[in-house]
């Protein structure tokens, strides 16, 4: 029951923080859509939407990689909080209390995933009236939220395991930069990834953003040309990634110094 109180209060205490900061939540939603607009309006004038997206226009296509993009990079970078709560000598409260670093753990990724969710959740009312080709039933919004869950315990998790192994947020940075962006241009976000050269194919494929991308892409946009791996392979790799993640944080925080 105490374990069950700590996570409790962990997740209320990055809940609040979020909350707090305004200009955070303004430009985690405002940034996708100048995605959408910049890069789905300008790539878009320049393709033939009929006949490589079978017929839906290219800010439509995208739209589902927007949403992945939002909780890769809200969840990944969340795990920076963990070199502040170092810096201001929070970290070293909670993990010298007699809660579990598990549980520690496991707040912290629910406090990252929920920022995320609440983000998307915006961002998909706003697409609800932006593009017309998107089908939103309650079959369809469950599934969606469904793997945007999976998709941010897992990088949330990633976020976690890199934080708490940094001490500055410089090394940080640099380090999540180069995981989050290849794991994004290779996801299949801006294009189909049955188009890719081999290489570049079998790369995507090793990318479990890509399997996000492919779930959420079908399910608002049901076309066959768009299933590429599956539902059910979408919901194994991502379901079995979390739990391998989550096993791998808990280990990481168990060890981790302050």
């Amino acid at each position: 029951m105490n374990d069950l109180v700590g996570i409790y209060a962990i997740w209320l205490r990055e809940l609040k923080v979020y909350f707090r900061e305004y200009s955070r939540i303004i430009g985690s939603v405002l940034t996708p859509l100048l995605w959408l607009l910049i890069v789905g309006k300008g790539i878009g004038a320049s393709i033939d939407n009929s006949e490589s997206f079978g017929g839906v226009d290219y800010p439509s296509f995208i739209f589902p990689g927007i949403l992945c993009m939002t909780v890769l990079f809200q969840s990944v970078f969340y795990g920076l909080y963990i070199v502040w709560d170092r810096k201001i000598d929070f970290l070293k409260e909670v993990l010298a209390s007699p809660l579990n670093r598990s549980s520690i753990f496991i707040g912290k990724v629910l406090g990252g995933v929920t920022d995320s969710m609440i983000q998307v959740s915006i961002i998909l009312f706003l697409g609800y009236f932006i593009f017309p080709d998107l089908v939103y039933t309650p079959k369809s919004l469950l599934l969606t939220y469904l793997f945007l869950f999976l998709l941010a315990v897992a990088m949330t998790s990633i976020g976690l395991i890199i934080g708490s192994r940094m001490e500055s947020t410089e090394g940080f940075s640099l380090v999540t930069s180069l995981v989050v962006f290849p794991m994004y241009f290779l996801s299949g976000a801006l294009f189909l990834k049955k188009n890719l050269p081999d290489t570049l194919y079998y790369a995507a494929v090793a990318n479990p953003v890509s399997y996000a991308v492919d779930a959420i892409r079908f399910t608002l946009i049901p076309n066959e040309i768009f299933e590429e791996f599956g539902l059910f392979e979408d919901f194994i790799v991502l379901s079995s990634l979390c739990l391998v993640l989550i096993f791998i944080g808990t280990w990481f925080f168990k060890t981790m110094k302050l």
